[in-house]
């Protein structure tokens, strides 16, 4: 089954964003303890098409509680850096 993770970064969380972006990139290089496989990520950005304010997963799982207990795990969360996490399931229908 496959959920899309979109996650709005609260205000003025850049600064804490970039000191925790190692962190975040090491734990999405494995996210077997999860039972959860990305299928595409990366930040989302402002329309100067730079500067980073969320996030974007979709993420392939055996349901919403896999997907849940994986980004409540992520250093970005733990940090505060989202102000608004939304998953829903997804249907794939072309790509």
């Amino acid at each position: 089954m496959l959920f899309a993770i979109h996650a709005v970064d609260r205000a003025g969380a850049l600064p804490t964003r970039l000191a925790n972006y190692d962190a975040h990139k090491i734990f999405l290089s494995d996210t077997s303890p999860y039972g959860v496989k990305i299928v595409m990520s990366g930040p989302l950005v402002s329309d100067d098409g730079a500067t980073m304010i969320g996030s974007l997963f979709l993420i392939e799982a055996p349901g919403r509680n896999e997907v849940e207990a994986f980004n409540r795990a992520d250093p970005f969360a733990a940090a505060g850096i989202w102000e608004k996490v939304t998953i829903t399931a997804f249907l794939r229908r072309q790509g």
